[in-house]
């Protein structure tokens, strides 16, 4: 492990890192010694006026597609040289084991920037449609306003499109993992960037992020966190009708239908519902299952949960670390608690504390949940699984749809057929086919309460474009 400064005291504006206009800062937590690592600016709403002012001054309506690659491809140059230092920032500021931090927290990033490349490589910014030309615009200035499960994930889906698309960016990341980006922001000062391009603000969300969303001279709002803050960012942003965009919370479900291959279906389901320590508004945290092989399941659930080691994120043998912050462990055992006031049927975890120190959850499991119950029902954003049976398909769509998310999940069959004929009925933005792979040029976004707009490859670049009309004579 390498040891880094992890007190930041300056913002980056308009090319420069600078001192805020105040003096507050915010302390960063390391959720597996809950001991502060270091510190960031607790930016104020001066500092976002001096930002999207910067952003504004750097739009360029005009910009050639040139010039976007060249910045595009000095991006990803220069944040892939720093992917190894961001990796153990990660580990240190929200617990991701380094296993994780190595592979999902920062290569993935990396194939969804070089995907964004691809995107604009191939895309055409003009077309005819009977006597109208068709162009396709930079949006303008963007307010980009990120949560702490990937850090540099999320920052990169908004980031790098908004780069590719010829927008400019004022930036906020989360109190909880901020210094991810902060080092990212950094490889961005190496790529050469022309001042005003991309600005990092920090700062509390409810100072920081409102103006962010509510600034009038703001033309976009991308957000991805919980659904409650993202009906505020779309209620500030819509005083000035600007557009947004919104990844918010989820509650996918796995659906395994009769004649799917179980054993499998199970093992990815279990891996998807603790990736992260349970951390990602994508996992599959209700397990459906027909009725007729529930005990089956539930004892190969019980084995999968068994090989989770929970410990240490600088080991390499652990799969899941803490709770990223004391708020969200306490969250979690909160969930776990009320699940059995309801009735759920405990199956392996629960709510005792499994190490001294540090914010550590025990993968956790809970049969005869009922779908209408908080747990089959509310995000969790913690290592807990819902094990729920059903009697046919026409049961399994109806739990299916009946949250008020509708962001990802996977159906399981016999065949592709039978599955892909199933998943077209559930409203939700992503589904995994029979174990399919993730896909990184895949639009990715969500139905109902779990926001609206696209991220990754075309779709996602395209969210930054404005389409004009020209009647030509």
């Amino acid at each position: 492990m390498t040891n880094h400064e992890y007190d930041r005291t300056t913002l980056y504006i308009d090319g420069q890192w600078v001192a805020p206009a105040a003096t507050g800062t915010i302390d960063v937590v390391d959720p597996a010694t809950e001991e502060v690592i270091g510190h960031v600016p607790g930016g104020t709403e001066a500092d976002v006026d001096v930002a999207v002012a910067a952003a504004r001054r750097a739009f360029d309506p005009l910009i050639g597609v040139d010039e976007r690659r060249q910045r595009l491809d000095a991006v990803i140059t220069a944040m892939e040289k720093r992917l190894p230092q961001i990796a153990e920032t990660i580990t240190r500021e929200m617990g991701a084991p380094i296993r994780i931090s190595q592979t999902v927290q920062t290569q993935v990033p990396l194939a969804v920037a070089r995907g964004f490349a691809d995107a604009l490589a191939d895309f055409e910014f003009s077309e005819r449609i009977g006597n109208s030309l068709v162009v396709r615009e930079p949006y303008g200035v963007v307010s980009a306003i990120t949560p702490w499960n990937y850090p540099l994930y999320q920052v990169v889906a908004k980031v790098l499109p908004a780069i590719a698309a010829g927008c400019t960016v004022v930036l906020k990341p989360s109190n909880e993992a901020p210094l991810s980006v902060f080092e990212f922001v950094e490889a961005l000062d190496d790529a050469g960037l022309p001042p005003g391009v991309v600005n990092l603000v920090s700062g509390p969300g409810s100072v920081i992020g409102e103006r962010m969303a509510a600034h009038p001279d703001v033309d976009f709002v991308s957000f991805t966190g919980s659904t409650e803050v993202g009906a505020r960012v779309g209620e500030l942003a819509g005083r000035n009708i600007k557009k947004v965009a919104l990844e918010l919370g989820g509650k996918s479900a796995n659906v395994i239908l009769d004649g799917a291959d179980l054993a499998t279906a199970v093992r990815v389901g279990v891996g998807n519902a603790f990736l992260n320590g349970g951390q990602t508004c994508m996992a599959w945290t209700r397990m459906l299952v027909p009725l007729s092989r529930y005990s089956e399941a539930l004892d190969l659930v019980a084995a999968a949960v068994a090989k989770y080691t929970v410990g240490d994120p600088w080991d390499p043998a652990t799969r899941i670390g803490p709770s990223a912050s004391q708020r969200q462990f306490e969250t979690v055992l909160g969930f776990i608690e009320r699940a059995s006031r309801d009735g759920a049927r405990l199956v392996a975890g629960g709510p005792e504390k499994i190490r001294d120190t540090g914010y550590y959850v025990a993968p956790t499991v809970f049969a005869d949940v009922l779908p209408d119950s908080d747990l089959g029902q509310e995000e969790v954003f913690g290592p807990v699984l819902a094990v729920i049976p059903f009697r046919d398909s026409d049961e399994a769509l109806e739990i299916a749809n009946g949250t008020p998310y509708g962001l990802s999940g996977a159906v399981w069959a016999a065949d592709d057929d039978t599955a892909i004929a199933f998943a077209r009925q559930v409203q939700t933005g992503q589904l995994d086919i029979n174990g399919g792979k993730y896909n990184p040029a895949a639009p990715f976004g969500g139905y109902k309460k779990s926001g609206v707009g696209r991220e990754l490859g075309r779709f996602g670049f395209e969210e930054y474009l404005q389409t004009k009309s020209l009647q030509l004579p």
